[in-house]
């Protein structure tokens, strides 16, 4: 898998489905990342592997491993990345009448160590499907 994403892109993708059980009503919000990957070297994807992380990972890296470094840069959610889009929860969450704190963005960039160049286009953009 590394080998294969080596020096290209791809995309990760998570889909939620929140659904308020009282009324019903499902909101399902999809994030989308472009993930480039770097031009690692055989040595370095051999001694990621040598490190067992790769093995309970999706796509085979994780994107915050700090001795492999496996992204070249970063277009899109981190968060959707590493795990749980959390300004898609809480865009869901606001869709479906819960009042939902605006410091979600800033505690998210806060954990993850991250400027995040999309928050304000995902809280601020357009809703997600409603069912």
């Amino acid at each position: 898998m590394l080998a294969r994403l080596r020096g290209r892109s791809h995309q990760v993708f998570t889909a939620i489905t929140l659904v308020d059980t009282s009324s019903g009503r499902a909101i399902t919000d999809l994030a989308w990342t472009d993930v480039p990957m770097r031009d690692y070297s055989d040595a370095e994807m051999e001694a990621y592997v040598a490190t067992g992380d790769p093995f309970d990972k999706a796509g085979g890296y994780a994107i915050q491993h700090g001795g492999f470094n496996p992204v070249a840069t970063l277009r899109g959610c981190y968060a959707n990345v590493v795990g749980l889009p959390l300004c898609h929860v809480a865009r869901s969450l606001r869709q479906l009448g819960v009042d939902v704190s605006a410091g979600v963005p800033t505690a998210c960039q806060k954990h993850l160590e991250y400027e995040c160049p999309v928050y304000t286009a995902i809280l601020g953009g357009e809703p997600a499907l409603q069912r």
